[in-house]
């Protein structure tokens, strides 16, 4: 995995050449684009489910199943961008795999059943997931060279291109079909691509360090975290379950079951969207008046009150309140919970918890999909509801748990000690690394 900062040393007191910050810049730059193009296309995809439905004529458990294919792809990719990664570098693979998403937006008004779309959102599927590892490498590279806590601002940029991703789509719901809507957004992508992705690619790979024999000899240290790293994990797949039901199933039911106009119904999503970037761009100071365990406990509070209401409501304009409270609630729930697992156990413990955490979002739509078939929509929405709220009990059952010293080699904490402080959520960082 290229390592941004072995050719441009950043100092931890912003002093340094502008020839070291520039290329610096212009990486972080495109990097931010991409960020953004990704939340602009997923939402633009999820905001024209209804429709999609519509076309195929699928039923609520038909489309769960389709809607499966997004997570078969994105898992199996997942488990492969990595090796990918190391190969061939995370920028080119961030490149291909932005290519790849954007050409995937093509497929669903071409899908005429149930299956085909399953099959087709198995490449849209590959795509997404493969970015979200790829730019997540990249990103964390970048931080340990800025020496900054960047991170936050690249997620931020996530929730700015769902927003405008779902705005537009709430734009052309009414008047314009997805035939016509996906394929440009897709041309859009490939626009993006080849203007954000040179100066991407220009970014400096090193070759692989040597094994540390300090850590590898380390004692294991993370037997008595494992646990919490595990519950944190946990906290995370539970909010994580409630933004990928959220993308796909809050248009559809304002439509379906309130009735709301296709133009309303889109605007489900913007409003989540816009609750969840402003909850981030103002997670930092939560942090630092709060704590992380207050946070997470209140952030799980706030969401399950407002999900229930989402679900609940006897109208589209109450809903949208709920979703729009939600949307504050899980926020920071996710990049807390893995920063605090990077806390107790290092990077093992943000790969856990990360990890746990994707599966939330990709195993939560089909999961509303079966329960609407054998239950309702606002019945099966409801679960998000609760899962926060268990989420804000494992968060007060961790809140104990102390950190466990990870052993490292001098030099290499040295190499490394931006990004370590910044996933850890040490003093100086916000606490808001990881999670799109």
């Amino acid at each position: 995995m290229p390592l941004l900062n072995k050719p441009f040393p950043a100092d931890p007191e912003g002093a340094g050449t502008a020839s070291a910050r520039s290329p610096l810049s212009r990486i972080r730059t495109a990097l931010t684009v991409f960020f953004a193009l990704d939340g602009l296309l997923f939402a633009g995809w999820v905001v024209r489910i209804p429709a999609i439905k519509e076309q195929t004529g699928a039923s609520a458990s038909d489309l769960g199943m389709a809607l499966l294919g997004v997570s078969a792809g994105a898992v199996a990719t997942m488990a492969l961008t990595g090796r990918l990664c190391r190969r061939y570098g995370s920028p080119a693979v961030t490149v291909v795999c932005a290519a790849v998403l954007s050409l995937s937006m093509a497929l669903p008004p071409l899908a005429h059943s149930a299956t085909a779309l399953g099959l087709v959102l198995l490449v849209f599927g590959a795509g997404y997931g493969g970015i979200n590892v790829a730019m997540n490498s990249v990103a964390v590279d970048l931080v340990a060279a800025l020496r900054r806590p960047v991170m936050p601002s690249f997620h931020a940029a996530f929730s700015l291109g769902g927003l405008l991703g779902a705005g537009l789509g709430g734009l052309a719901a009414g008047s314009v079909p997805p035939s016509v809507h996906l394929p440009a957004l897709g041309l859009l992508g490939l626009a993006a691509t080849a203007a954000a992705g040179p100066a991407l690619l220009r970014a400096p790979s090193a070759p692989a360090q040597p094994a540390d024999p300090i850590r590898s000899t380390a004692p294991a240290a993370g037997n008595r975290t494992r646990g919490p790293v595990l519950l944190l994990g946990l906290i995370a797949l539970c909010t994580a379950y409630g933004e990928g039901a959220m993308a796909d199933w809050s248009a559809l039911h304002l439509q379906q079951d309130l009735h709301a106009p296709p133009g309303v119904a889109a605007a489900a999503y913007a409003v989540f969207a816009l609750a969840m970037t402003v909850g981030r761009l103002t997670g930092a100071r939560l942090l630092e008046r709060w704590g992380q365990t207050r946070t997470l406990v209140a952030g799980g509070a706030v969401a399950a009150a407002g999900m229930l209401l989402g679900a609940l409501a006897p109208n589209a304009w109450l809903a949208l309140g709920g979703f729009g409270v939600a949307g504050l609630g899980l926020a920071n729930i996710f990049p807390v919970a893995v920063g605090r697992a990077g806390e107790l156990a290092g990077p093992g413990g943000v790969a856990t918890a990360s990890t746990l955490g994707y599966g939330g979002m990709l195993v939560g739509p089909p999961a509303i999909g079966f329960l609407a078939e054998w239950s309702t929509l606002p019945t099966a929405l409801t679960t998000v509801a609760a899962l926060a709220a268990g989420a804000a009990v494992l968060a007060y059952a961790t809140r104990n748990a102390s950190a466990a010293p990870v052993a490292r080699a001098p030099e290499d904490a040295t190499r490394r000690g931006g990004a370590a402080s910044v996933a850890a959520g040490a003093p100086g960082g916000d606490g808001t690394l990881a999670g799109c």
